[in-house]
């Protein structure tokens, strides 16, 4: 299975995605596609639409079962914490003050 969490996708590119993924939900897709399939439309994606930040979750034969990707600007970005994938949200120093 992979999830590919796109920001403002573009109708060309949001049209490749339809091919092999339902949209449950605006620039989010879902689908189970082989690993190849996923980096060929990946590829494609990075090389026709540079500027667009993609968080991407696949299937992965890891402990946790999936693996995470980004590519471009995204919200939130993987971290690997004690062996296990996390994602982390971004963080400025007037919320970590709130915060803490």
């Amino acid at each position: 299975m992979t999830v590919i969490i796109a920001n403002d996708t573009p109708p060309a590119i949001r049209g490749l995605l339809k091919r092999w993924f339902i949209e449950p939900r605006p620039n989010v897709f879902v689908g189970s596609v082989n690993t190849r399939t996923r980096s060929k439309t990946l590829e494609y994606i990075r090389r026709n639409a540079p500027g667009l930040g993609l968080l991407v979750i696949g299937t992965d034969r890891s402990s946790q079962g999936f693996s995470i990707e980004c590519f471009g600007v995204t919200l939130r970005r993987p971290v690997r914490l004690s062996g296990l994938q996390v994602l982390a949200e971004a963080w400025s120093e007037m919320e970590a003050t709130e915060v803490g």
